[in-house]
């Protein structure tokens, strides 16, 4: 045997156990055989299988980690396989398409490292446009920056300012104030105008909430509330609804079902709802001015939106019209514009009665 094995560059333990197989049955018997076991004793039952696959079908865009989350949370005494588990049978039920890869920029922690507490920072912005019934509709929405928790996902005709004041007000009288407003650049958040300010972000300032703007063109500033509409637009409006009312509710459902079933990755896959409590900053029946330090030189901007400066008209733009301003003297003919507690610009005396208007650029 260890000649004959020698020869055809065997072992001698693979040699015996040929020779016995033709002992066994002949030369039939002299093939290679299947290694897979006959029992499997660490294979998933068929019902946990039925129920991973239940789960990423009422929640098409939900992933392992959260249908892991869900189904530990809502039936704790069934022993459910891993996660890397759950995703291999996803995979083979053709219910997770492969992703691209894609280039990913570094994060940037500001600024919401300031979000650290609920109703620190509330984040708004519209979810884009899509046609509902062939007109367009823009979702506003609006989100806690540190809980994640969604307070509203209003369907509106526009990006007008009467529209969105309402749906803010609805927000303000239901969860309180928050301290700060985190949005992009552009209406009704912000404009052109003195300071980027715009009627909606003047009315924040006079309830006590400070405006902050992200920089043009770096969304990922703003990018827990970007990653939100990502999903929002995957499960609301894609395709959206047959009908107004119908998109309304979809909205509204969604909402719920995003701050009270969904469990969230950076809350240890905990609910938004089960982390958010409302501001102990209540909304005010009645909105006052901003009030300035008495050595402030207080003025009214007329409704032309300019103020009087030794006989010389100063015009700071429409957003201001009939608001109190200050103006803090610094120097000899060099006053610190402020509109509440945010510094506006440098108004400066060039003489013969005339005024330079240098502004500030953002909150």
């Amino acid at each position: 045997m260890a000649d004959l094995c020698r020869e055809f560059g065997i072992s001698r333990k693979t040699g015996y156990k040929w020779a016995q197989r033709f002992l066994d049955g002949g030369v039939p018997n002299l093939v290679d055989r299947l290694r897979v076991p006959h029992v499997l004793p660490h294979a998933v039952a068929s019902e946990a299988v039925d129920a991973i696959v239940a789960v990423r079908r009422r929640f098409p865009t939900w992933g392992a980690k959260k249908i892991e989350a869900y189904l530990e949370r809502e039936r704790p005494s069934v022993s459910w396989p891993a996660r890397s588990t759950i995703a291999e049978i996803l995979k083979r039920r053709g219910l997770i398409e492969p992703k691209r890869p894609r280039r990913r920029t570094v994060p940037s922690t500001q600024p919401l490292a300031s979000a650290t507490a609920p109703n620190v920072v509330w984040c708004t912005d519209f979810k884009g446009k899509f046609r509902v019934d062939r007109r367009y509709c823009h979702p506003l929405t609006i989100t806690d920056a540190n809980t994640r928790f969604l307070l509203r996902t209003e369907p509106l005709a526009g990006e007008r300012i009467e529209a969105s004041r309402v749906v803010f007000e609805s927000a303000f009288r239901e969860y309180g104030l928050p301290l700060r407003m985190r949005s992009d650049n552009g209406t009704p958040f912000a404009s052109t105008g003195i300071g980027g300010l715009s009627i909606l972000s003047v009315w924040w300032i006079k309830l006590g909430i400070l405006p902050e703007r992200i920089e043009p063109g770096h969304p990922e500033q703003n990018g827990r509330h970007e990653r939100m509409h990502r999903t929002l637009k995957a499960e609301t409006a894609s395709p959206p609804s047959a009908d107004w009312e119908a998109q309304r509710v979809a909205l509204e459902q969604w909402r719920r079902e995003f701050n009270e079933v969904r469990p969230h990755e950076a809350l240890s896959m905990a609910t938004p709802a089960s982390r958010y409590s409302p501001s102990v900053r209540v909304y005010p029946e009645h909105i006052g001015d901003p009030e300035y330090p008495e050595h402030f030189d207080v003025r009214r901007v007329k409704t032309t939106g300019a103020i009087s400066m030794r006989d010389q008209s100063v015009s700071l733009g429409s957003v201001l019209a009939r608001e109190y301003i200050g103006l803090e003297p610094t120097a000899e003919g060099i006053w610190q514009l402020w509109f509440g507690p945010i510094h506006r610009g440098r108004l400066t005396e060039l003489g013969r009665k005339k005024f330079q208007l240098q502004k500030t650029l953002s909150p």
